[in-house]
């Protein structure tokens, strides 16, 4: 074995030094965090603000660190603070699919998902629901196929905005279906329920929560819910996919840190933020708004916005949406 050896001597101070960065990102990691860290999410009363709000206070006590949210209107504007955020730990992302399906709706984002972003964990998931006004004489999935075939633009659904889920949910039901629909677009989600609730766009995909507690009033029918497998949440209500076959569209939250953030550093935040989702009390609030703690690595993050990227690429292309 042929040894180099060298006669040069290295300065203390540089090696000092070379000792500190080569131990710096565990270290960074095991001392996190030594102070605040601000959660950037969605605006006040959003899916994704709500779940924030839980992990974060979970997060709180946990570390004994405040975790402060910071709320933003869209997605661009959240997505753009984090990707321009020091990769250090102390700026974290909690947002839902919006983050990654508004690229596939505007031309310039002034972020990209799979560069400025690295994923932690998938927090959550929550189930969407197909409810109609009481006063449209269909009562399944096929009904309400067959009604819009016969009625090729004549039914009206309703959406909160474009880009928002059950903007996506809709518009893959059309894209899958075939039929034709009109879309009656609204500011925000209240606006879209009282729309049904009202019957003057008798069609929407609200949140579980949100849809169940109106068709329990007595205000909406439940027709199905969205994801591939029924819902503990909306019991006797069938899936969608039992009449489409590979439809699924689901509300998803997931965790992310600026990219160049320690894999030691999102190592411990995966396991930590897995830890506070699996805790009873953050359990019962996350179902008592309808949803469902998932927790997951980085990996199956990615894989999962990679795969609802590509299909709702192609929904989007073909309907021309495009802002």
């Amino acid at each position: 074995m042929n040894v180099i050896r060298s006669s040069a001597r290295v300065p203390a101070g540089s090696l000092f030094l070379g000792l500190a960065l080569f131990g710096v990102q565990p270290a960074l990691a095991q001392d996190y965090p030594a102070k605040t860290v601000r959660v950037v999410t969605a605006e006040v009363g959003s899916g994704s603000e709500v779940v924030a709000r839980i992990v974060a206070q979970a997060l709180s006590t946990h570390y004994g660190q405040p975790f402060v949210i910071d709320g933003r209107t869209g997605g661009v504007i959240a997505g753009e603070v984090v990707s321009k955020s020091p990769p250090d730990g102390y700026t974290l992302l909690f947002y839902g699919n919006t983050l990654w399906t508004t690229p596939l709706l505007r031309k310039q984002v002034p972020y990209n998902i799979a560069r400025d972003f690295a994923p932690i964990t998938m927090a959550v998931q929550s189930t969407l629901v197909l409810v109609v006004h009481p006063s449209l004489q269909v009562n399944s999935t096929r009904d309400l196929i067959a009604l819009a075939k016969a009625k090729p633009g004549q039914l009206d659904y309703s959406v909160a905005a474009v880009g928002s889920g059950n903007f996506m949910a809709a518009e893959l039901f059309l894209y899958l279906s075939g039929v034709k629909m009109t879309r009656i677009g609204h500011k925000g989600f209240p606006s879209a329920l009282l729309s049904t609730v009202t019957g003057q766009a008798p069609i929407f995909f609200p949140t579980i929560g949100a849809g169940m507690a109106q068709v329990q009033a007595g205000k909406l029918k439940g027709i199905a819910v969205t994801s591939a497998k029924p819902s503990a949440l909306a019991p006797g209500l069938p899936t969608i996919a039992e009449t489409l076959p590979g439809y699924e569209s689901v509300f998803s939250s997931a965790a992310f840190a600026p990219t160049g953030t320690s894999a030691a550093l999102i190592t411990r935040l995966n396991r930590d933020i897995i830890q506070m989702l699996q805790r009873d009390d953050v359990k019962q609030k996350l179902l008592a708004i309808g949803m469902e703690p998932v927790g997951s690595s980085p990996q199956e993050v990615d894989a999962a916005i990679k795969a609802e990227m590509a299909i709702m690429g192609k929904v989007i292309a073909k309907a021309g949406i495009q802002e």
